[in-house]
C-alpha cells in the first residue's frame, strides 16, 4: 500500500524550500486582504436577504394575511430549493471556477430578492422564496471549496470565520438597516416591506458583477502575488490534498454521497442549522413578544436595534474561537462547545421572563451558533479533496439546511398551538446537545473507519 508522507513527496518538491516563516504570514496576509473583503461583503448581503423577512413579517405578516405558521414554513420553503440545487452547484463551480460561478450566484440571488417585493399572495411568496434557494444554492460550501484550493488548513479556520463575520456584520448592521427602511408606511405609495426587498435585493447584484473582476480561481493564476508566493501555495495545498488522498480510499464523488461520515456530518449540521435559523427568523417576532409581555411598545427600528445586539456579542468571541482551533489543530471540541452554550443560551431565554436575561441569554446561545460553523467546515477535509470534496461540502450544507426548512415551519407551528415560544425553544435547545454529542463522537468514528488516521491532529502539520 502507498505510503502516505510519500505520496506528498513530489508535491513538496515544489515548495520554496528557503520560505520562511514571516514569509508564510505576509502571504497569508495578502491573500486575505484580497479575497476576503469582497466574500465577506457578498456574505452580508447573502445572509441579510435570507433573514430580512423575519423583519419584514412585522408588516408584510399583516398585508398578505399570514398566520405564524404560515410564515414559518415561507422562511423555509428557501432551504427546498437550496438542497435540491446545492450539489450540482458545488460541482458546477469545481468545474468553470469560483469567479464565474459564484458571480453568477449573486446576481440571481439578488433579482430573486428584489422580486419578492412584488408578491402579492401567500403562494407567491412560498414560489419566490423557492426560487431565493435555486438561486443561492452553492454559495456558501462554494466559498469554503474555494478556500481549500488557496490556503493550507492551518490558515483555513481563521480566515473562514473572517469570511462568516459578514455574516455576523448583516445582523448587527443590517438589521437596524432594514429597519430604517420598514419605518416609513410607505415610499411613494408602495408599502416599505417592499421597497425594502427591492433596496436590498440590487446591491447584492452588483456585488455579483464585482466578483467577475476581482476573484482569482487558484493561486497560480494571481498576478499580485510573486512566484514564490504563488509557488509556495499551491504546492502546500498540492500536498496537502496528496496526502488526503493517499490515506482514504473514498475519493469519487459517488461514494462520498454515500460516506457514512459525509451523512453523519449532513444530520449534525441539520440539527445545528435548526436552532441557528429558528432563532434568525423568529427572533425579531420573538422580541416583540417579549416586550409586549412587559408591557413595552417597540416601533420596527427599536426591534431591529434589538436583534442586532446578539450578533454584537458574538463577533469577538467567534474569530478567538476559530483563532484558537487553527493554532491547536483541533476541531472537534472546537465544533461540539459552542453546540452546547447554543443550546444552553436558548433554554435559558425559555425559561426566564425578565427581557434583560432573556436578551443576555439569546447573546450566549448565539455567541455558540456563530462560533460552531468555522472549525465545524474544517473536518471534511480530513477524509475528502478534489470534486468529492466538491460533492460533500454541497451535500453537508445541502441536507444540514434542510433544518433551515424545519426549524421555521415547525416553531411556527408549536407557537401557534401553545401561543408562546416556550415549547419551541426547548426543543431546538434539544436538538442543539443532541448535535453537540455526535460531534464529540466524530473522532472515534473516523478513527474506527481508517485506523491509519489520527482523528484529533490534520493530516497536514504547519509549514
Amino acid at each position: 500500500m502507498t505510503d502516505i508522507r510519500s505520496t506528498a513527496t513530489g508535491a513538496q518538491a515544489s515548495l520554496p524550500s528557503d520560505f520562511s516563516a514571516a514569509e508564510k504570514r505576509a502571504t497569508i496576509c495578502k491573500v486575505t486582504l484580497r479575497l476576503v473583503p469582497i466574500l465577506a461583503v457578498a456574505y452580508f448581503f447573502n445572509s441579510l436577504e435570507k433573514t430580512n423577512i423575519g423583519l419584514a413579517a412585522l408588516q408584510m405578516n399583516q398585508a398578505l394575511g399570514l398566520t405564524t405558521a404560515a410564515f414559518g414554513l415561507a422562511s423555509g420553503l428557501l432551504f427546498v430549493g437550496y438542497a435540491v440545487f446545492e450539489v450540482p452547484s458545488n460541482l458546477i463551480q469545481y468545474k468553470v471556477g469560483a469567479r464565474k460561478w459564484l458571480a453568477r450566484i449573486m446576481i440571481t440571488w439578488g433579482a430573486v430578492a428584489a422580486a419578492t417585493g412584488f408578491v402579492n399572495s401567500e403562494a407567491s411568496l412560498y414560489i419566490l422564496r423557492i426560487l431565493l434557494g435555486v438561486a443561492e444554492a452553492g454559495f456558501y460550501p462554494g466559498v469554503i471549496l474555494y478556500f481549500t484550493l488557496w490556503v493550507p488548513k492551518e490558515y483555513r479556520g481563521t480566515m473562514l470565520s473572517l469570511f462568516v463575520l459578514g455574516g455576523t456584520l448583516s445582523a448587527i448592521f443590517g438589521s437596524p438597516l432594514t429597519g430604517l427602511l420598514l419605518t416609513p408606511d410607505h415610499y411613494f405609495g408602495i408599502e416599505s416591506w417592499r421597497a425594502m426587498f427591492v433596496i436590498e435585493g440590487v446591491p447584492a447584484m452588483l456585488v455579483g458583477v464585482l466578483c467577475l473582476f476581482k476573484l482569482v480561481d487558484r493561486p497560480a493564476e494571481a498576478t499580485w502575488l510573486t512566484t514564490r508566493e504563488r509557488d509556495w501555495l499551491e504546492g502546500s495545498i498540492a500536498a496537502e490534498h496528496a496526502l488526503v488522498e493517499a490515506s482514504h480510499s473514498t475519493r469519487s464523488v459517488f461514494r462520498s454521497i454515500g460516506d457514512i461520515r459525509v451523512l453523519m456530518l449532513s444530520f449534525i449540521y441539520f440539527c445545528l442549522k435548526f436552532g441557528q435559523y429558528a432563532l434568525a427568523f423568529f427572533l425579531p417576532l420573538m422580541v416583540v413578544a417579549f416586550q409586549t409581555q412587559a408591557g413595552i411598545k417597540m416601533t420596527t427600528f427599536q426591534v431591529s436595534l434589538m436583534v442586532a445586539i446578539p450578533a454584537v456579542a458574538a463577533v469577538v468571541p467567534a474569530i478567538l474561537w476559530a483563532r484558537h482551533s487553527d493554532k491547536t489543530g483541533e476541531r472537534y471540541w472546537h465544533a461540539t462547545v459552542p453546540a452546547i452554550l447554543g443550546a444552553v443560551g436558548i433554554c435559558a431565554s425559555a425559561a426566564f421572563h425578565q427581557p434583560i436575561l432573556i436578551m443576555i441569554s439569546i447573546c450566549v446561545a448565539t455567541i455558540g451558533l456563530s462560533a460552531q460553523s468555522a472549525p465545524f467546515y474544517q473536518i471534511p477535509g480530513y477524509f475528502l479533496t478534489g470534486a468529492s470534496a466538491a460533492t460533500a461540502f454541497g451535500l453537508i450544507n445541502s441536507l444540514g439546511n434542510l433544518g433551515g426548512f424545519v426549524a421555521p415551519t415547525v416553531f411556527g407551528a408549536l407557537k401557534d398551538a401553545t401561543g408562546n415560544y416556550t415549547l419551541p425553544s426547548y426543543l431546538m435547545g434539544g436538538i442543539l446537545i443532541l448535535a453537540a454529542i455526535l460531534t464529540a463522537t466524530l473522532p472515534r468514528m473516523f478513527k474506527t473507519l481508517n485506523p491509519r488516521q489520527d482523528a484529533d491532529r490534520p493530516l497536514v502539520a504547519s509549514n
